[in-house]
Formats: structure tokens, sequence, C-alpha cells
């Protein structure tokens, strides 16, 4: 009985990996086409303490992925809220505040990004 119940699984899991697959290849996604959020959420890397301790200092290098990274706002909401973001310990509310905390002038103000708000 366990072999087939197995067999599902794995089908089951390849089908839902080429379901994904086709989304990102097909649609554009919150970052575009070319990019997905947890693709965008591995380039936040230098932001790692600053999303995890709203008062830990935020690196020059950070904020420089967030500005770019937030020329598009839905993206950036998405990287943080991604997967990759939730299992490096990122806490979204705590994320939210970074580009406030790099002082960027055109930083999303009021941008909903879940259950959060960009302040």
């Amino acid at each position: 009985m366990e072999a087939p119940m197995k067999q599902i699984s794995v089908l089951v899991f390849f089908a839902i990996l080429a379901i994904s697959g086709l989304q990102t290849v097909y649609g554009a996604g919150e970052c575009g086409k070319s990019s997905t959020p947890d693709r965008e959420a591995f380039k936040l890397a230098p932001c790692m303490s600053a999303a995890q301790d709203e008062t830990a200092p935020v690196s020059s290098s950070c904020c420089a992925q967030v500005k770019r990274i937030g020329q598009n706002p839905s993206c950036l909401c998405a990287a943080m809220l991604s997967n990759t973001a939730k299992m490096a310990g990122i806490k979204p509310g705590v994320a939210v505040t970074i580009p406030k905390r790099c002082n960027l002038s055109d930083r999303p103000t009021g941008y909903k990004c879940g259950d959060y708000t960009v302040p």
C-alpha cells in the first residue's frame, strides 16, 4: 500500500511544480516576467539583520537593494512576504520599516503589504 501512495505523492508534487513553473514562465507576476519574489528575496540578503530587528542598523547595500526592488512596490512586498524570506526568519512587520529606515524619499508610504503598511 505504501508504494502507490508514494507514487501519487511524487506525481502531485511534480504537477504542482509544473503548474508553478508555467505561471512563472508565461505570466508576469509581481516582479515581472524575468524574476520571482523568491529570487528578489535573495537579493535582500544584506537586509537580513535589519529585517529581523527594528533597532538593527540598515546597511547601505541593503538600502540600495530596497531602493532598486522598491521601484516596483508590489515586487518588494512580495519578496518580503515570500517563502524564501519566511524561511530566512524575516519578520514582515519589521521588514516593511526598512524603506523608511533607509530614508528613501520615494518609498511607497502607505502601501499595503499583506497585513502590514509601509510607513
